[in-house]
């Protein structure tokens, strides 16, 4: 009797040409991963979800910025492999192969960010995904020094923006969506200072600002960094009602029901589907996602499992989470903005635009790892709340010159939304969010 090989057979759902590689092609970012090696992979520059097979091995690798799942479909011929951005997608892709009734979207694996995930296609059983981490943390490489960390940090957030304005092409618009903060004011003042750099029209640039019921903080807040920098002329007000927040479609958008990520998701969906009716042809976007993240800016005293010591010694502790070694880190969602990124990146996909979070480049995030941020706040809190504002001011002075102005925190969803309205749009307990959650995923 003739003995067959079982068939391996991998189903690519990714977009590659949504990939902005830097430097190379989403092809040539591809067989790098390929080589399955950290070194090699960690030398792809931009924001990626990459897939590659040889033979009856497949390596997945990932930034922050674009998520990337998959699932393990079992048929007598062999093991089918589907890779997706979204659960949906693999769901949608396994009922058109009669193959629906092996799916749960629990069953689905994220691949996680700043990881060469290795997956052995040989049958029944399937071994475990071997990870292997392309992007490496050197804490305290950095002087402990405001100015030369701003410097640092800063401008290699300009590099990166200036690098992605190369990828995209030259007469389309450009929108950042834009709260007055520090982290999205300094993308904006990026990109107007290297589109001018470049000789190019100011006109390419909007700055997309959310008013729900043209109230919330937001638009104030706005109004007055620009007006300090006298770049108001970039400001557009994007009005929506009340009634134009869901939240029960962000968690259908996202997939997800923590309810930070779903408040964020609902007023990035209202802010996105006003700006696509009133340009229905823009498909360029930056954010400031990731900011927090990179400088450890988030109320520790707002979760009861951390603490100031375990958010400073725990290396991209905001960006992956625990860690895909530990106990807590989920299989379904992978950890930290390495599962939350989505309430960025899927609302903007979801119609039509490509957006780029330049602060969660693997390059950013590298030399924000580099800060000495136990030296400079001696573990107290104030100054690590503190610390974004002061290195992002002394990083965009000694590029552009500009002095930017420097806010009170406040969350993307309270800003562009009184305080009553919020109350009244959004559930009151995490259960709610879970529940809602469980009825859209019914399959």
């Amino acid at each position: 009797m003739i003995q067959t090989q079982p068939i391996e057979r991998l189903i690519n759902l990714i977009d590659e040409d949504s990939n902005f590689t830097f430097g190379m092609s989403s092809s040539e970012a591809s067989n790098l991963v390929g080589t399955g090696d950290p070194e090699a992979v960690r030398k792809i520059d931009g924001q990626f979800a990459l897939v590659h097979k040889e033979g009856n091995v497949v390596r997945l690798a990932r930034s922050i910025g674009r998520p990337m799942r998959y699932f393990l479909a079992k048929q007598a011929a062999g093991p089918t492999l589907i890779v997706a951005e979204t659960i949906r997608e693999i769901y949608e892709f396994l009922k058109g192969e009669g193959l629906d009734d092996q799916f749960h979207p629990s069953y689905t694996r994220m691949v996680p960010a700043h990881h060469v995930t290795e997956l052995s296609l040989l049958g029944c059983p399937d071994p475990a995904p071997v990870y292997k981490r392309f992007v490496q943390s050197v804490p305290n490489a950095l002087a402990p020094d405001i100015q030369s960390i701003g410097e640092a940090y800063i401008g290699t957030l300009a590099e990166e923006i200036d690098k992605w304005i190369d990828k995209i092409p030259k007469n389309e618009p450009i929108g950042v969506m834009f709260s007055g903060g520090i982290d999205s004011g300094a993308v904006l003042v990026l990109a107007n200072h290297l589109l001018l750099k470049r000789g190019e029209a100011a006109q390419r640039l909007k700055a997309f600002t959310l008013s729900v019921d043209n109230a919330g903080s937001d638009i104030t807040q706005a109004q007055a960094f620009l007006s300090d920098l006298g770049l108001g002329h970039l400001l557009e007000q994007i009005d929506v009602s009340a009634s134009d927040l869901k939240f029960h479609e962000a968690i259908k958008t996202i997939e997800d029901y923590k309810p930070l990520d779903v408040q964020a998701a609902t007023m990035t969906l209202a802010l996105l589907n006003r700006v696509r009716e009133l340009y229905p042809e823009w498909r360029y976007l930056l954010d400031g996602d990731g900011g927090d993240e990179n400088l450890r800016d988030y109320p520790i005293e707002e979760n009861p499992e951390l603490t100031i010591r375990s958010v400073l010694s725990n290396s991209f502790f905001y960006h992956e989470g625990w860690g895909v070694d530990k106990i807590k880190h989920s299989l379904t969602y992978s950890g930290g903005q390495s599962r939350g990124h989505v309430r960025s990146h899927a609302p903007a996909r979801s119609l039509g635009f490509h957006g780029f979070s330049p602060f969660a480049t693997p390059k950013v995030i590298e030399v924000a790892e580099q800060i000495p941020f136990v030296e400079l706040t001696d573990w107290d809190h104030e100054k690590l709340y503190s610390l974004k504002g002061e290195v992002t001011r002394a990083g965009i002075k000694a590029i552009t010159g500009d002095s930017i102005p420097v806010f009170e925190k406040n969350r993307f969803q309270r800003g562009a939304v009184a305080p009553d309205v919020f109350e009244n749009v959004f559930p009151e307990t995490e259960q709610e969010y879970r529940d809602t959650f469980s009825g859209v995923f019914s399959y």
